[in-house]
């Protein structure tokens, strides 16, 4: 069945899945700040700052009005970068208000917000009030835009503590290349998602460092250790680490060249420094953010998290990251269950 959908954000992965949804039959309009952007997705048909050359559905509408965009909207999909999602959601509102408006919320954005540590459906949920949206849910798991765009075998997860709501996700983005379960473990997938960022940039450090693959298998397990206990401090189910929004999202963001938290990671091995960093990627780096807020959770829950807090250092203290590896291999043995 045919379902108007709105799009916030046209970066790559926002971008990407409006291009999904348009070749699964659906009216897509996609948003962005940028006239610019907007005229080339419109006339080209293409993204080059966030996709090359790939070619976009000339059925799919990128607009600069956001009232424009929602207008008759029954699903809102929210692809922004974290740091943006409520200010993003603060013009929403009004909106919906004025169209007399109820869509369904999903959003496919890996986070925490900064100081509050909320995550994308708490800070969603306290912007958008009950009488403008319906359920939240949470899309997430191991995918890129590059590969998607290729029409890639691609799996990911619906979450939202409705089912129902979970399910529509699913059947809207289904096809033969993009296969969606789903989840009821909100706060497992959005944790899970956010946190694998950080172990992200360790991997891709490791290698600038010219580490090898027993040292990056080692570092993910531990790494997964880690986002498992604090996840299951905060809520979720232990399960839900070894799914597609757990151990999945975090081999393919450990692993690709395509994951900008470990090329990030793997610059700063190599011996860049971080502010030189950011500005050569040109686009959010998640991981750099979610590591404060990961290393902030960790104590206030008592975690311990020390691959975590050694990245922290790095970014926040200005460490020398062979010394933190060092410091790491030199702690006291300890089970492996923990």
């Amino acid at each position: 069945m045919k379902t108007t959908i709105a799009v916030l954000g046209a970066g790559s992965w926002g971008s990407v899945l409006a291009s999904v949804l348009v070749q699964n039959g659906h009216q897509v309009r996609l948003w962005t700040r940028h006239p610019q952007q907007a005229a080339e997705l419109n006339n080209q048909h293409t993204n080059q700052h966030y996709m090359g050359d790939y070619q976009y559905p000339p059925q799919l509408q990128t607009l600069t009005n956001l009232a424009a965009v929602l207008k008759n909207a029954e699903v809102v999909l929210f692809t922004v970068p974290t740091p943006a999602i409520r200010s993003v959601a603060e013009q929403v509102v009004p909106i919906l208000h004025a169209q007399k408006a109820c869509p369904l919320i999903v959003h496919a954005s890996k986070g925490l917000e900064q100081q509050t540590h909320l995550r994308i459906s708490e800070i969603l949920t306290a912007t958008i009030p009950a009488p403008y949206r319906q359920e939240i849910v949470a899309l997430s798991g191991p995918s890129h835009a590059e590969e998607v765009a290729r029409k890639d075998i691609t799996l990911i997860t619906a979450a939202s503590t409705s089912l129902a709501a979970a399910q529509q996700v699913q059947r809207l983005f289904m096809n033969n290349y993009f296969r969606v379960y789903t989840n009821t473990d909100l706060i497992g997938v959005e944790l899970g998602a956010a946190f694998k960022n950080v172990i992200a940039l360790g991997a891709g450090a490791l290698h600038g460092l010219g580490y090898g693959d027993d040292a990056k298998a080692a570092l993910m397990t531990r790494g997964l250790a880690e986002i498992s206990r604090l996840g299951v401090a905060l809520g979720a189910q232990p399960l839900t680490f070894i799914g597609l929004s757990g151990v999945g999202d975090l081999i393919v963001t450990c692993t690709s060249i395509h994951s900008r938290n470990w090329r990030a990671g793997n610059q700063l091995g190599q011996g860049k420094k971080l502010t030189a960093v950011i500005k050569d990627m040109g686009m959010v780096i998640e991981g750099i953010k979610t590591c404060q807020s990961a290393y902030e959770l960790a104590r206030a829950q008592n975690i311990d998290m020390p691959i975590t807090e050694a990245i922290y250092h790095v970014l926040y203290e200005q460490a020398d990251i062979k010394q933190e590896i060092t410091a790491l291999m030199q702690r006291e043995g300890k089970s492996e269950s923990y």
